[in-house]
């Protein structure tokens, strides 16, 4: 599975432009060291969402430990998450953070819609692109890999 193409290097001031899973919407995220908490900052439209900068290598790391297709689940922060999502672990208490990967209360969901691109920009992760129901997983070995 071949990554998807990726411009910006990942700075808030060329920040990465992707496309959510389904290939439905752009959105920009950069990372933000200087934040405390350290962030990974998505930016939809006028909204900006928030997550712990350690998504990036803690999901990466879930996804090496698990092995197979993982669905990505995306929710509202106001909505439940289905069991066994990347969304779900993203607020589980038995994630490395216990609890909510999403920092801006009100807007700590959809965890599952905007951190997957990041991994596959980063070559850390294989994410579909279907209209829906999209899953992701730890790259194979001789997968292609980007940015």
């Amino acid at each position: 599975m071949a990554s998807v193409p990726v411009s910006g290097d990942g700075t808030p001031e060329s920040p990465w432009t992707l496309l959510t899973p389904p290939g439905s919407s752009e959105f920009q995220a950069y990372r933000d060291s200087a934040a405390d908490p350290p962030a990974l900052v998505v930016q939809v439209g006028k909204t900006q969402l928030r997550y712990h900068l350690r998504c990036i290598d803690d999901l990466n790391a879930m996804l090496k430990a698990g092995g197979d297709w993982l669905p990505l689940g995306s929710a509202d922060e106001q909505k439940a998450a289905a069991d066994g999502t990347v969304e779900a672990w993203g607020r589980s208490a038995d994630n490395p953070v216990g609890g909510w990967y999403g920092l801006k209360k009100g807007l700590r969901g959809r965890f599952g819609m905007y951190v997957p691109p990041v991994l596959e920009a980063l070559g850390l992760a294989e994410v579909e692109h279907n209209p829906r129901n999209n899953r992701m997983r730890a790259p194979r070995r001789g997968a292609t890999t980007g940015a």
